[in-house]
C-alpha cells in the first residue's frame, strides 16, 4: 500500500510541475476564470490516483461559480459522480461541531478556557478547556500540536452538556435544515429502518429523507496495486463530533455560504469567525497550524483556512478557504486518495497537491 501511495504521489508531483509551468505569468482564476483548467487537471489527478469518483464546487463572494463531478460513484452499477452525489466525510464534520460549540460560547453557556471539570466532565483530560481540544493541542506538554480526532470526538458530550440532547438532533436542526442541507445525513446508521432511536429525534419525514440519500450514497473503494478500485464496506457509524457526516459538494457550499455571512444573519459573529480562524497560540509560545475547529496558516502571505476528511481505504475530503478572496475550494472523493499520501494531520495543506493545484491557480 506505501507503494502505491508513493506511485499516486509522484504521477500527481509530475502533473503539478505542469501547471507549474502554467502559471508562472500570474494566477488563472479570478478575475477571468479559466475554471476548465482546473477541471482539466483535477480529473487527470483523479486518474492518476485510482479515485473511481470525486465531486468539486468553488465559490466565489459566497456563490457556486462552477462544479462538477468526475468518474463514478459507483463502478459496479456504473452511476456517475455528480455536484450532488452525498459521501462520508470524516473529519470535516468536526467544522460543524465547532460552530455549534462556539455558539455555545457566544450564548456564554460554554468558556472557552474554563477546564471541562468544572461542566462535571472528565474527557478528554479533567484540565483541558474547549479552547485546547478545538485547537487539538496537546495535553502533555511534549509536543504543543497533536491532531487527533479521538480526542476531538469528547467534544460530543460537552455539546450535549450545552444542548442538552443528543448531538446529532442539534446538527440537525441548528444547521442541516435551516440550511436547506436536505442532502445531508447526520450519521450512517439512520440507513437502519429497524434502529432503536428516541421517538423524538426525527421525525418520520425525515428518517425517510435521510435513508433515501443513504441510498444514492458514493460507494466506498480502496486503491489496491496499480491504482485499481476494490469495493469495500464500512461499519453503520453514528454522527459524532469528529466523524459520522454524509454530505454532497452542493450542502457544504450552504454551510460555506453562512459561514462566511458571519454578522448579517450567519452562523457565528464576525469576532467569533475571526478567532476561530486565527492560529493558536501554543503553551510554549509556538503558533499551531490550527484555529478552533479549523486548520489555519499562510500560503504566499495570505491566509487559507482549511480542513479535510480522511476514512482509510473508503472515502477523502478537502474543505479548502481563501477567506480574503471569498474563494472556498470543496472536494470529495470515495477513496482515501484525496488524503492518504498527504500526511495533512500535521497541518500543511501544500502537501495536498490537489489543494495546492487550487491555490496555484488562484494565487
Amino acid at each position: 500500500m506505501r507503494a502505491t501511495r508513493t506511485r499516486v504521489a509522484v504521477s500527481l508531483l509530475v502533473l503539478l510541475t505542469s501547471i507549474s509551468v502554467l502559471t508562472a505569468q500570474g494566477p488563472l482564476l479570478p478575475p477571468g476564470g479559466a475554471l476548465s483548467v482546473l477541471e482539466t487537471y483535477l480529473e487527470s489527478m483523479r486518474q492518476q490516483a485510482g479515485i473511481p469518483g470525486m465531486s468539486a464546487a468553488v465559490l466565489r463572494d459566497e456563490e457556486i461559480v462552477w462544479e462538477r463531478g468526475f468518474g463514478f460513484q459507483n463502478l459496479e452499477t456504473r452511476v456517475r459522480a455528480t455536484p450532488d452525489t452525498p459521501y462520508l466525510v470524516g473529519d470535516i464534520t468536526s467544522t460543524l461541531a465547532a460552530v455549534l460549540l462556539l455558539q455555545c460560547v457566544e450564548q456564554r453557556h460554554l468558556d472557552l478556557d474554563e477546564p471541562f471539570r468544572r461542566y462535571g466532565l472528565s474527557q478528554p483530560e479533567p484540565d483541558a478547556t474547549l479552547r485546547q481540544v478545538l485547537s487539538h493541542t496537546a495535553p502533555d506538554g511534549a509536543k504543543q500540536f497533536v491532531y487527533s480526532p479521538e480526542r476531538f470526538d469528547k467534544l460530543t458530550a460537552v455539546m450535549e452538556r450545552c444542548a442538552p440532547q443528543p448531538f446529532r438532533k442539534s446538527i440537525a436542526h441548528r444547521i442541516l435544515k435551516p440550511l436547506s442541507m436536505l442532502d445531508s445525513v447526520p450519521g450512517l446508521d439512520l440507513r437502519d429502518p429497524q434502529l432503536s432511536l428516541p421517538d423524538d429525534l426525527f421525525n418520520p419525514q425525515d428518517l425517510e429523507r435521510y435513508r433515501h440519500v443513504l441510498d444514492r450514497m458514493a460507494a466506498p473503494y480502496r486503491v489496491g496495486s496499480r491504482s485499481r478500485p476494490e469495493r469495500t464496506e464500512i461499519p453503520a457509524m453514528s454522527l459524532t463530533a469528529s466523524n459520522g457526516l454524509v454530505t454532497t459538494v452542493r450542502d457544504l457550499a450552504r454551510f460555506d455560504k453562512a459561514l462566511d455571512a458571519g454578522s448579517s444573519g450567519g452562523l457565528l459573529l464576525d469576532e467569533t469567525l475571526d478567532l476561530a480562524w486565527t492560529p493558536v497560540v501554543g503553551p510554549g509560545g509556538d503558533i499551531l497550524p490550527t484555529g478552533l475547529g479549523w486548520f489555519v496558516q499562510s500560503y504566499k502571505g495570505e491566509r487559507v483556512v482549511w480542513h479535510f476528511g480522511y476514512i482509510p481505504n473508503a472515502y477523502s475530503s478537502l474543505f479548502l478557504k481563501v477567506p480574503d478572496r471569498h474563494l472556498t475550494f470543496i472536494l470529495l472523493a470515495n477513496s482515501d486518495g484525496l488524503s492518504a499520501p498527504f500526511h495533512l494531520d500535521d497541518g500543511d495543506v501544500t502537501r495536498s497537491l490537489f489543494a495546492t493545484l487550487f491555490l496555484r491557480l488562484v494565487k
